[in-house]
């Protein structure tokens, strides 16, 4: 009885002890944090009309340069403003890349929280 007791105590304290160890570890190198951005954008009418593979291959080129990825975007029905959600390490890096591609920012909302139907 008294193995048993002794057995039962060292796989309840087995955990605390891993963890420990864990924290005494050697470092490991801490990834940027990447938040999420919502950019509305203002556009001439027929301006989106030239947006190829050749043109998104060089938009993602620059985004990438500067931390930033597209993930998508929706337009209006006249494609004359546009709700594009970003990845990149902050607000300041979503402008650069705007400004790379020559794109127009109307606002930038961090967008930190997801919400869902399910």
């Amino acid at each position: 009885m008294k193995t048993l007791i002794a057995l039962a105590a060292l796989f309840v304290a087995a955990p605390a002890f891993a963890d420990d160890a864990a924290s005494h570890s050697a470092p490991t190198a801490a990834k940027p944090a990447v938040h999420r951005y919502l950019v509305e954008r203002t556009f001439p009418p027929q301006a989106l009309k030239g947006l190829n593979a050749e043109t998104k291959s060089k938009v993602n080129a620059n985004n990438k340069s500067v931390g930033v990825k597209w993930i998508t975007s929706y337009a209006n029905s006249d494609e004359t403003k546009t709700f594009c959600v970003y990845e990149g390490p902050n607000e300041a890096a979503i402008r650069k890349a705007a400004e790379l591609n020559k794109l127009p920012v109307d606002s930038i909302t961090e967008i930190p929280v997801t919400l869902s139907p399910r």
